[in-house]
């Protein structure tokens, strides 16, 4: 500070060191076409309005949510299907 901003009795504006409030981050999550999917994207929303620390919690939950939709289209609808013999096995004279 100049001698004359001490004799004007001028402060500098005091520094705040408090962490940033949470904050919509804006990115645009597009419709995948699958109900579940599109669900477990929009929870991504919640993280919006929780402070960093509250983050893993939601990411978890989604990246749970999403692993089960994704073992649930690997798993096999209806009875499993017959596999014919092979040719090369078939040790008949």
């Amino acid at each position: 500070m100049s001698a004359a901003d001490e004799s004007s009795g001028a402060r500098e504006p005091a520094v705040s060191y408090e962490p940033a409030g949470p904050a919509p981050l804006g990115v645009q999550r597009l419709p995948t076409g699958h109900a579940g999917v599109d669900a477990l994207m929009e929870r991504l929303a919640d993280a919006d309005h929780l402070p960093a620390d509250g983050h893993l919690e939601v990411y978890e939950d989604v990246h749970r949510g999403l692993r089960d939709t994704l073992t649930a289209l690997d798993a096999r609808q209806g009875p499993p299907v017959p596999v014919p013999p092979s040719p090369a096995y078939d040790h008949r004279s």
